[in-house]
């Protein structure tokens, strides 16, 4: 309405003004009308929902009829979204130096401190206590860094897991010493750059971002394993029963789809890492020049790199020894 008013060339000053007001005042009612249409419709979802959730029980499902978890389709979205969080966690790393004092048992920052130990190990403890309560580690896909016997029981009521899921709720596996100990001897070095920069707060809340997103995509590795599984059942029951854990690992790999992951982690990281500028961006084609990998905030090709040695084989690990124990 009040762009229309630029025909109004003719009307006198006060005319327009006048016009003017009243479309504000027209606009501004309507805005009213419409924000309690939308409250009203929220309280009567709400109301039908409260009715209908207050005919279940008090626990909650784990799965929807709507979302099949073991359907490969469905855990190959799953495992991409992922790639987007542990890229965004691992760039948000970089951007601090090495800092390899967070790391060290005893440090001298920490004297006086009463705290022993690391102190990414001692924040990272903090934080899945309060997750635990949240019932995050009830979830098949959720491991603790912490000993599962340091941390409180959720206050949220459990889970109700589908029958087709019960291996998924029954079997632990947990590689999370072996990720944390890659993480600060591997990943830290290709990603950061040496040095201490005394950021140790911001360091240590990303390294936590971090550790979690890299052991959830590690540990979806049960969810692959049960949906392959349940595609061949007698290849792998035979392999299973022989405890023949090379046999698994064979049959299970797919070497193309590896390579398929490595490269759309690696254009992903092109796009998400570099620093935009007015010029084209490099988001596609040949290997980046050296004089050009300055403009990102990691490097493609290191990102590939943590996939295809470590997110990876680390995945598939956790799907054989998952098989072997579900015999």
């Amino acid at each position: 309405a009040l762009a229309g008013l630029g025909f109004l060339g003719g009307w006198s000053r006060k005319r327009k003004t006048a016009t003017i007001a009243a479309c504000v005042t027209a606009t501004w009612k309507w805005s009213v009308v419409a924000a309690a249409s939308l409250l009203l419709a929220g309280h009567i979802c709400c109301a039908s929902c409260s009715q209908s959730l207050a005919k279940e029980s008090n626990n909650c499902t784990m799965a929807s009829q709507e979302w099949n978890y073991l359907e490969l389709g469905n855990i190959r979205s799953t495992l991409i979204r992922q790639e987007d969080t542990i890229l965004f966690q691992l760039i948000e790393r970089a951007q601090f130096k090495r800092n390899f004092a967070i790391y060290q048992d005893d440090a001298e920052f920490l004297k006086g401190t009463g705290i022993s130990g690391s102190y990414v190990r001692n924040l990272l403890q903090e934080t899945e206590v309060i997750h635990s309560k949240a019932r995050r580690y009830t979830s098949p896909d959720e491991k603790p860094f912490t000993s599962r016997s340091q941390l409180p029981d959720p206050v949220l009521p459990p889970l109700v897991v589908p029958e087709e899921m019960k291996y998924l709720k029954s079997i632990d596996v947990n590689l999370n010493n072996k990720i944390y100990d890659l993480y600060t001897s591997t990943i830290l070095p290709w990603i950061t750059k040496e040095g201490d920069d005394g950021q140790y707060g911001s360091s240590s809340v990303c390294d936590i971002q971090a550790l979690q997103a890299l052991s959830k995509r590690i540990h979806y590795g049960t969810f692959v394993a049960e949906s392959k599984f349940r595609s061949q059942p007698e290849e792998y029951t035979r392999l299973i029963k022989a405890g023949d854990r090379q046999g698994i690992m064979d049959l299970l790999t797919n070497k193309e789809v590896e390579e398929k992951v490595v490269k759309r982690v690696q254009n992903k990281a092109t796009a998400y890492g570099q620093e935009i500028t007015d010029e084209t961006s490099s988001v596609h084609g040949p290997a980046i020049p050296e004089d050009k990998l300055k403009l990102f905030k990691v490097n493609p090709e290191t990102m590939g790199k943590i996939y295809r040695e470590i997110i990876i084989p680390l995945t598939k690990e956790v799907e054989v020894d998952y098989l072997l124990q579900r015999a």
